[in-house]
């Protein structure tokens, strides 16, 4: 009997001694919740005004009227036409790039400038236009004038004008119109840290 009552308290103070003990070795446990929230940032990128549809440009509409022949272009001609990239409401920066798809027979001495710069091909054109608009620029519309003329002669002597001459009256017997697509992508710049 003296046994079990040994045994009896034993595993009474081992309980007691594990209660107390707990306590003393218990942590303070806080739990403070909140809230996340994040604002997203607004994408909006237009070209001429439009946001999706690729814009189609004939050179005879974007004639000086004082060159333009019948309503058709021919050597002696020139004009221009215009690129609008806006990023205006567009919270992030924007990598933009132009190109140009689905031409059509080109008169061989039409040619393409812009800033001053001569361009054979309205291919080679494209290779020259691309940029980025920051998302903290000022100004984030960007305007591409784009001018175009047909020489009235082209070379710089006699038989290389009468060459010339033989291909432009060629081009205007076999070409009877000349367009081509504008294609613009604007691409979230990836933001740093």
């Amino acid at each position: 009997m003296k046994k079990k009552a040994v045994v009896i308290i034993a595993i009474l103070v081992a309980i007691i001694l594990s209660f107390v003990g707990g306590q003393t070795y218990s942590k303070y446990v806080t739990e403070v919740r909140g809230d996340g929230t994040a604002q997203i940032a607004t994408w909006d990128f237009k070209v001429n005004g439009q946001k999706e549809e690729v814009q189609t440009i004939s050179l005879g509409s974007t004639y000086d009227s004082s060159t333009l022949v019948n309503g058709k272009i021919a050597p002696g001609t020139e004009g221009n036409f215009q690129i609008i990239v806006d990023a205006t409401g567009s919270d992030v920066g924007i990598d933009y790039k132009i190109k140009f798809s689905d031409e059509t027979t080109k008169p061989t001495n039409l040619k393409f400038y812009y800033q001053e710069v001569e361009y054979n091909s309205i291919l080679e054109l494209g290779d020259a236009l691309s940029g980025t608009i920051n998302a903290n620029d000022e100004n984030k519309s960007k305007t591409f004038d784009i001018k175009w003329k047909w020489n009235y002669e082209t070379g710089s002597n006699p038989t290389e004008i009468a060459s010339n001459d033989k291909i432009d009256t060629q081009n205007a017997q076999e070409i009877t119109n000349y367009e081509f697509d504008v294609i613009v992508s604007g691409t979230q710049v990836v933001p740093q840290a």
